[in-house]
């Protein structure tokens, strides 16, 4: 989807952008910057853009005025390489890639070209980055820590059900956090005494038959990782499934969660993007990738949907109501 396409979509910050004030006559003109956006899925991301242009326009750079942003959205993960190709031939100076799934697709696309992140489930697991302190290389940005909220949010969602014991997860080994995240799955399973069983979509056209073969292995509760297939692609249809499969889901995004979801676990990926801004001022100043450490979420928000407990016929403790950072009625 071209830019021009999408910013019908958007509202607020992004639309409102278009109409900042050219400078002053005789005021000396700024150098136009031209930045990438590459996206999976636009369903959910108006927000996130938002944020990321209103992000940019605090730190000075405004659509229209000295800032053009070539957007980019694929309908699934395949197209993501060919349109990183096309934000090149844009000559773009740096490329916004919001997760790992865009990063893989960037990062193959080229190694010189700075490319930011704002979600990343596991720069270091995955590859993309040498450490956290010394990121190395052409990329940079924030992560949400996946492995530490992985463990922790089948943690809650055990809390939540006490009596259930075989827990199913939801992956996509498209996503490259795939593997760092059954692990950490894996390894907190064993730690509360659950059997877990892995279900594989590769495709939203994967996701019923996932749901279908959890059922028949008995699976009580399911583990959804943050993703952009996951979160950006349908997350209607993912809430949907839980309740027709009446099982109950931990997602690692409140969007799935809006949606009618159980519950999430996670950062605020909204206030991520628009911190992200602050990569792109540094880099767009002449400070090189590898120079900026990778920042980790600090703050992490439980979301609980209550007439989805309801629905599904659970009583969640008052202690967990009391954690709770949002209740949606």
């Amino acid at each position: 989807m071209r830019r021009r396409d999408f910013i019908v979509v958007l509202g607020g910050a992004a639309a409102s952008s278009l109409l900042w004030p050219h400078d002053a006559p005789g005021q000396q003109t700024s150098k136009v910057h031209r930045i990438g956006y590459l996206g999976l899925g636009p369903a959910t991301s108006a927000a996130r853009v938002d944020a990321f242009l209103a992000g940019l326009r605090d730190l000075g750079y405004v659509e229209g005025r000295n800032l053009v942003v070539e957007f980019r959205w694929a309908d699934n993960p395949d197209q993501l390489r060919k349109l990183a190709g096309e934000l090149i031939l844009s000559n773009v100076e740096l490329i916004f890639a919001t997760s790992s799934t865009e990063v893989a697709a960037a990062r193959q696309a080229t190694t010189t070209i700075p490319i930011v992140f704002a979600t990343h489930a596991d720069p270091v697991g995955t590859g993309h980055v040498a450490s956290l302190a010394r990121p190395g290389g052409n990329i940079t940005g924030l992560s949400v820590v996946q492995t530490d909220l992985t463990a922790k949010a089948i943690e809650i969602l055990k809390e939540a059900i006490p009596p259930a014991t075989r827990f199913g997860i939801l992956s996509s080994p498209t996503v490259p956090s795939h593997r760092p995240t059954v692990e950490a799955a894996r390894a907190a399973g064993e730690k509360l005494g659950l059997a877990l069983h892995t279900a594989i979509a590769e495709s939203t056209d994967d996701f019923e038959a996932a749901f279908a073969s959890l059922e028949m292995a008995g699976v009580h509760a399911l583990f959804v990782a943050a993703s952009s297939l996951t979160v950006r692609s349908n997350p209607t249809l993912l809430a949907d499934l839980a309740l027709k499969y009446r099982m109950p889901t931990m997602f690692g995004s409140r969007d799935n969660v809006v949606a009618g979801g159980f519950m999430s676990y996670a950062p605020d990926q909204v206030g991520l993007s628009r911190q992200a801004a602050t990569y792109v001022d540094k880099i767009l100043k002449g400070t090189k990738p590898a120079d900026l450490p990778v920042e980790q979420a600090s703050k992490y928000e439980l979301v609980i949907n209550l007439k989805t407990s309801k629905t599904l016929g659970i009583t969640v403790s008052p202690a967990l109501l009391a954690r709770a950072d949002e209740l949606i009625e």
